[in-house]
């Protein structure tokens, strides 16, 4: 019976491991996942932190290198300035045999003074020259037009011409006549004035000796009007007291001031 009781008790079986059902990918315990990612946070701050350094250095850097650069030139020793070359001569500083060279007036520019139409002037000088010599015939003075505007060609006559018709050299036709380019006459600002009561005076020192002289010294530049060639001018041409320009306006300044305050030409004349 005992026998049969041992026989019939039930069988020990041992239990079984237990089965491992958690994927290795998630057996990390909460613990050991959080130092991770913190690491890995730490690591990446770091990374940011040395690219960020490295990016301001590297932009201060660049910024004092800069400053050294421009420190540099700003101490550097300026290269020498070439002096500007000196402005070409204008017509007005080209000098042969003491005449100074001039352009001729735009015939736009020219009218005429006499009733003939012979003797032109430009615009503003004819205006000028009509209201000084009706003012002059009211004090009993003729002024009296001799030559105003001249062309090179009419130049060219006086010049050559009568030089050699009357065997002067170069020179002394120079002495009373402007070689062609070279006259004030060209400008349209010049003119030669007589006296209608002394006609014998007419281009000739003696003019000086005239009532229309001494109204001109004494009212002319109330017209704007002055003598070219007056005793010991700085230009050393001869003195001529029928010779006068206009100098009313700023073309006529440049015309005849611009640029020649130191030229002395060789004493000649004008006429």
């Amino acid at each position: 019976m005992d026998n049969t009781s041992t026989s019939e008790q039930a069988p020990i079986v041992s239990s079984p491991p237990p089965t491992d059902d958690i994927p290795v990918a998630l057996r990390v315990t909460p613990q050991e996942t959080s130092k991770s990612s913190m690491n890995t946070v730490v690591v990446a701050g770091s990374l940011s932190a040395l690219a960020i350094v490295a990016l301001v250095s590297g932009v201060l850097f660049s910024f004092r290198m800069q400053q050294v650069q421009d420190a540099a030139i700003a101490t550097a020793s300026p290269a020498p300035v070439e002096p500007a070359p000196a402005p070409s001569a204008s017509p007005a500083t080209d000098v042969l045999l003491g005449h100074f060279a001039y352009a001729e007036a735009p015939r736009s520019e020219l009218v005429a003074i006499t009733d003939d139409g012979s003797i032109k002037l430009r615009k503003s000088a004819a205006k000028a020259y009509r209201e000084m010599a009706a003012a002059a015939l009211r004090d009993g003075v003729v002024l009296v037009p001799i030559s105003g505007f001249r062309t090179t060609a009419d130049q060219k006559h006086l010049y050559f011409d009568v030089k050699a018709e009357r065997g002067q050299d170069a020179q002394e036709r120079a002495k009373v006549s402007a070689p062609p380019g070279y006259s004030e006459h060209h400008t349209g600002y010049a003119l030669d004035i007589g006296d209608g009561n002394v006609p014998a005076t007419n281009l000739s020192v003696n003019f000086e000796k005239t009532e229309a002289f001494r109204w001109l010294q004494a009212n002319a530049a109330y017209y704007s009007f002055e003598m070219s060639f007056p005793k010991g001018n700085k230009q050393g041409v001869s003195y001529e007291p029928w010779h006068w320009r206009f100098a009313g306006d700023i073309n006529s300044l440049k015309t005849f001031y611009k640029a020649r305050e130191d030229q002395k030409p060789s004493a000649s004349s004008e006429p």
